[in-house]
C-alpha cells in the first residue's frame, strides 16, 4: 500500500510570518500522525525560511512513523543534519538555494560520481537514500547505478496537464516507474499532488511506495480540517 507523508513546510512559514510558535510544527507532527498519516516530510533550506534546523531535530523524537528529510545535499550542513539526526530517509533534491520550491530533479548520469558519494554517506548510517528525478527512465536507471534506494518522481508536470489529458500526463511518469521497477528501486511521488490528480495517479502506478504532500494538503487543511483532510487523502492511495 502507498504510504502518505505530509509535508509540514506549509506549517513553519505560517509560523515564520508571524514570529513565535504558533502554529506549532511539532503539534502538527504530532496530529498528522494521529489522524492517519504513516510519514512526516520537512525540507529544511539553508535560509531556513521555513521549516528549521532545530525543528528537525525537536521532531526526531516524536515522529513515530516515517521521518523523510529532503533537500540539497550539496551545503555541508544539511549532511551534518541529516547524519546526527538519523532519519528513516533522505531525499535528495537539486534545488538552487534560492528556488521558491523544487523545480527540476537531479540528472544522475552527469552527476554520478557526486550522488554515489551521497548514497555512500547517508548509508553509513543506514538512511534509506531515495533521488528526485524528473520522468525520464535513463534518470531511474542512473539513480540505481549511483547505489540509491529509491527514486521520487517529481510530479509538478503530471500536475500541470492532469486537466488537459490524463492519460498523456501521465504517461512519462509510468515508463520511468516501470524502469525504476526493474532496476530494483523503490519508487516515491511528490510535488503538487493533490486531491484532483492523486487517485488517477495511484491507479495507474499502484507500485508506488510513498507520496510526501505539502502545499495541497495543507490547503485543503484550512477549508475542511486536518483529520478531514488527511482522511480524504488516505481515501485517494
Amino acid at each position: 500500500m502507498t504510504k502518505l507523508s505530509v509535508n509540514i513546510n506549509k506549517i513553519a512559514t505560517l509560523r515564520n510570518a508571524r514570529g513565535g510558535n504558533v502554529p506549532d510544527v511539532c503539534v502538527a507532527a504530532v496530529n498528522c500522525q494521529k489522524f492517519g498519516a504513516q510519514g512526516i516530510t520537512v525540507h529544511p533550506r539553508p535560509d531556513e525560511r521555513h521549516i528549521r534546523y532545530g525543528d528537525v531535530r525537536a521532531l526526531r523524537p516524536i515522529v513515530h512513523t516515517e521521518f523523510n528529510i529532503e533537500g540539497n545535499p550539496v551545503p555541508e550542513s544539511f549532511r551534518d543534519l541529516v547524519l546526527e539526526v538519523v532519519p528513516d530517509q533522505v531525499t535528495l533534491v537539486p534545488d538552487a538555494h534560492d528556488a521558491i520550491t523544487s523545480n527540476k530533479g537531479w540528472d544522475t548520469v552527469a552527476n554520478r560520481e557526486f550522488l554515489t558519494g551521497m548514497c555512500s554517506l547517508f548509508h553509513t548510517k543506514g538512511i534509506r537514500v531515495s533521488i528526485f528525478i524528473d520522468p525520464d527512465p535513463a534518470m531511474a536507471e542512473g539513480a540505481a547505478l549511483c547505489g540509491a534506494d529509491r527514486v521520487e518522481l517529481y510530479t509538478e508536470a503530471y500536475a500541470a496537464n492532469y486537466s488537459a489529458g490524463r492519460e498523456k500526463a501521465i504517461e512519462p511518469y509510468l515508463r520511468t516507474a516501470k524502469a525504476a521497477r526493474d532496476a530494483g528501486l523503490g519508487l516515491n511521488a511528490g510535488h503538487d499532488l493533490s486531491l484532483q490528480n492523486l487517485e488517477y495517479y495511484i491507479d495507474t502506478i499502484p507500485w508506488t511506495d510513498e507520496v510526501s504532500i505539502g502545499h495541497a494538503l495543507i490547503c485543503d487543511a484550512l477549508y475542511f480540517g486536518l483529520e478531514d483532510t488527511i482522511r480524504k487523502y488516505l481515501a485517494q492511495i
